[in-house]
C-alpha cells in the first residue's frame, strides 16, 4: 500500500468509547409513551411526560441527560430508562412508565451539545425548573437529578439558584453514577483518540469541555502530558466558591459500582488489548493501570503515516479494576479494530469509569485506598450526601436497575 493512499483501516470513528450508554443508541428498542409536550430551552430542550390520568404538570421529576457528543436523543434517553433490569431477565425495569404511573410528570432534560461545558447546559436545567414551576397545576416539591454529567449539570444549576436566591422549590436532588470526584477514561485510551491519524469523534470527545471537566486525569495532546485539566480546576473551584452543594434539598445518589470493595477482574499491568493483525494499528498495545511511575500503558503504533508512541503514566492508581460503574471501553476499540479488517487479543473488555467512592462523594480517588474503599463499612456521614446507595453488584455505567430506582423512588416527594 503506498504510503500517499488513504488507509481505511486506520480511520477510527471511536465515539462510543466515552460515551454514557444510557444516552446512546439502544441495542434493542423497546416501545416508550408518546410525550406530551415538547420544550425548547436555552442550550437544550425537554420532553414531557404526564403522570397517568393527569393533563398537566403534577408531582414533577426532572431528570437530565449524561454525556456524549452532539445534542441529545431524549428517545434513546426514554428508551434506556425503560429498559432496565429487574429482578427477572425477561421483565426489564421501566423506571419512567413506574414514575408515571404514580402520577408523576417525567421532564427529560436534553442539550444542544452533551460535551459542552457544565455550565452551558446548566442554563438549560435553569430554564427547565423555572419553566416547570410556571406550569405546575399542584403545589408538590421537585425533584431534580441526572444521569452521569446529568448529575453535575442540576447541582451546578442548582447552586446558582440558591447563589440568586431563587426559590427553586426543588426538595430532592439525585445524581445517578455520577462522577462528583472524577471520572476514568484509561490514558492509553485517551492517547490513542489523539493517535489516530484523522479527525475523529473519540478525539473531540476527549478535548470537549465536558470530558475536561469531569475526567480525574486527561491527557493533553498539546504537551503530551497527563494533569488535572485546567477547565476540570476551574470548574471545582466555582462549586466551591458556591458552598459545593446546594443547601435546600434533601441530596441522594446512587452507584452502579458495588460498596463492598469488589472491583472489576481487571489485574493491574496486564495486557487489556492488543491489536494482532497486519492492518489497523498492527502491534498497538494496551495495558491496564499499575501503580507507580514511568508506568507504560499504550504501545502505539500505526502504518501511515508510519508512527510508533509509548504512553506512560507516574502516580496513578490501579484505576481499571476499581469498584464503580463501568465501560466497555476496550470491548469498542477491539470491535472496531475487527470491523475495519484487523485483528484483536481482547483480554478485558470492561474498566472502571465511574468509581464507587466517587459517585456517593465520599472519597476522591488519588489514593489506592481510597479508591479501593468498602464504601458499606465507612460512616455514612464522612459522604457530602445527606444518603447515599450502592449496587449489589458491580453494573454497567448509568445501567437502569430495579434495585437502585425504586431506592429513589422510595424518597421521591409525595
Amino acid at each position: 500500500m503506498s504510503g500517499q493512499q488513504d488507509n481505511q483501516s486506520e480511520q477510527f470513528d471511536g465515539r462510543n468509547i466515552a460515551a454514557d450508554p444510557l444516552s446512546s443508541e439502544p441495542i434493542i428498542p423497546v416501545p416508550v409513551q408518546q410525550r406530551d409536550d415538547e420544550w425548547e430551552l436555552p442550550n437544550g430542550f425537554a420532553w414531557i411526560y404526564y403522570g397517568e390520568g393527569s393533563t398537566g404538570i403534577e408531582r414533577p421529576v426532572i431528570m437530565a441527560d449524561g454525556f456524549n457528543l452532539g445534542q441529545s436523543d431524549l428517545q434513546w434517553l426514554a428508551q434506556g430508562l425503560e429498559s432496565g433490569v429487574s429482578g427477572a431477565p425477561a421483565q426489564p425495569y421501566k423506571f419512567l412508565s413506574t414514575l408515571r404511573k404514580q402520577g408523576r410528570t417525567v421532564i427529560l432534560l436534553g442539550f444542544n451539545e452533551r460535551a459542552a461545558s457544565i455550565q452551558d447546559n446548566a442554563q438549560a436545567a435553569i430554564a427547565a425548573i423555572k419553566r416547570t414551576i410556571a406550569e405546575q397545576l399542584d403545589d408538590t416539591t421537585l425533584t431534580l437529578g441526572g444521569f452521569s454529567m446529568g448529575g453535575l449539570v442540576t447541582r451546578y444549576a442548582l447552586l446558582k439558584l440558591e447563589r440568586q436566591r431563587m426559590d427553586h422549590r426543588v426538595s430532592l436532588y439525585f445524581s445517578y453514577d455520577t462522577p462528583h470526584r472524577g471520572a476514568v477514561i484509561p490514558i492509553g485510551l485517551q492517547a490513542f483518540a489523539h493517535f489516530i491519524p484523522i479527525a475523529n469523534d473519540f478525539a473531540r470527545q476527549m478535548n470537549s469541555d465536558a470530558a475536561r471537566q469531569l475526567l480525574w486525569r486527561h491527557y493533553d495532546s498539546g504537551t503530551d502530558t497527563v494533569r488535572v485539566d485546567p477547565l476540570r480546576i476551574a470548574f471545582l473551584k466555582e462549586l466551591e466558591d458556591m458552598g459545593g452543594w446546594p443547601m435546600r434539598p434533601h441530596k441522594i445518589a446512587v452507584a452502579n459500582g458495588s460498596g463492598d470493595g469488589t472491583g472489576v477482574n481487571v489485574p493491574p499491568g496486564v495486557v487489556a488489548l492488543k491489536s494482532t493483525g497486519q492492518i489497523a494499528f498492527p502491534g498497538t498495545t494496551f495495558f491496564s493501570q499499575a501503580a507507580g511511575n514511568d508506568v507504560t500503558v499504550a504501545e502505539l503504533r500505526r502504518l501511515l503515516p508510519f508512527k510508533t508512541k509509548t504512553v506512560k503514566t507516574s502516580g496513578l492508581p490501579e484505576l481499571d479494576g476499581a469498584p464503580g460503574g463501568t465501560l466497555d471501553s476496550y470491548r469498542i476499540v477491539a470491535d472496531e479494530l475487527t470491523a475495519k479488517g484487523g485483528e484483536a487479543e481482547l483480554n478485558h473488555p470492561t474498566v472502571c469509569f465511574v468509581p464507587t467512592v466517587s459517585a456517593v462523594a465520599i472519597r476522591d480517588i488519588d489514593r489506592q485506598e481510597d479508591l479501593y474503599a468498602k464504601v458499606d463499612a465507612i460512616e455514612p456521614s464522612e459522604s457530602e450526601l445527606d444518603e447515599f446507595r450502592c449496587s449489589s453488584n458491580t453494573t454497567g455505567h448509568t445501567i437502569i436497575t430495579e434495585e437502585l430506582c425504586s431506592w429513589i423512588i422510595e424518597r421521591l416527594p409525595s
